[in-house]
């Protein structure tokens, strides 16, 4: 016996949708500009610094958006 499951998609409002995708645009330039403001920041510092926390001046970028392009 074969088990399913179904269920009727509802399909959202034009004003729904819009506030939805505003909702993630807003989420997504926040994360950004935390991550700007890291990279920014790991940039000051000296290469006698950035080494004391394993870092080379290369990989800054790298390291802070590791989670999202670098897996």
């Amino acid at each position: 016996m074969a088990l399913t499951q179904s269920y009727q998609d509802e399909k959202q409002g034009f004003l729904s949708r819009l506030i939805d995708g505003l909702s993630r645009g807003f989420s997504q330039v926040t994360e950004t500009n935390w991550r700007i403001r890291e990279v920014e920041r790991l940039q000051a510092m000296t290469d006698e610094a950035l080494q004391a926390k394993g870092l080379r001046r290369d990989d800054i970028v790298r390291h802070v958006f590791q989670d999202m392009f670098w897996q």
